[in-house]
């Protein structure tokens, strides 16, 4: 590996050991044996290098959860593949405890970082969008810009809800059974004249 993908990587560990305003430019290159200026030079800066190891680890968390059998499985839309990826999120989350976490850091960060809010935006638009691949079975090179924006933004809003509540407290965070009764009855009451 280069300083770049070292970088990367030492950005990652940081990440999830420190969190985002804790990591320092200084942790990052301890962790990665690189030097300070490699920082600069292959991301421009300390908050642009975390934002891509953030986006990285999410992309590695949206992975771990989406096995190829279970997308066979269960009907793209449905009820049951809509339970069935909530249950696979929720099963993994105390692993991913530290990338949830750093998510609610980089979100409070935003307003005073304008560099910070830009990527994440960019990011947030490619996470909707594996959302929607992911809870309709749809590729995402087919996805047009409206669905995009609705479908994926109500799926993410869902998401980092969940996230928060089990960050506070998982004993009584919503679970996939849950959620899918939610929508049920969502469906049901839309669907009443």
């Amino acid at each position: 590996m280069g300083h770049r993908e070292d970088l990367l990587e030492g950005a990652k560990r940081c990440l999830l050991e420190k969190g985002f305003v804790r990591t320092t430019a200084r942790d990052i290159v301890k962790e990665s044996g690189t030097n300070l200026a490699s920082i600069g030079y292959h991301y421009g800066s300390k908050d642009a290098l975390l934002t891509q190891a953030f986006v990285e680890l999410v992309q590695e968390w949206g992975e771990t959860f989406d096995p190829a059998g279970a997308r066979d499985a269960e009907a793209g839309g449905s009820l049951e593949r809509f339970r069935g990826v909530w249950a696979r999120m929720l099963a993994g989350l105390e692993e991913s405890r530290p990338v949830w976490a750093a998510s609610l850091e980089i979100a409070t960060q935003g307003e005073r970082m304008p560099e910070l809010r830009t990527m994440m935006a960019a990011a947030q638009t490619e996470g909707r969008s594996g959302l929607v691949a992911l809870f309709t079975g749809l590729e995402e090179s087919t996805l047009d810009e409206r669905t995009v924006r609705t479908l994926g933004g109500f799926y993410q809003a869902l998401l980092n809800g969940l996230m928060v509540q089990w960050l506070f407290d998982p004993a009584s965070a919503a679970t996939a059974d849950d959620l899918t009764e939610g929508l049920r009855r969502v469906i049901e009451g839309a669907t009443k004249s």
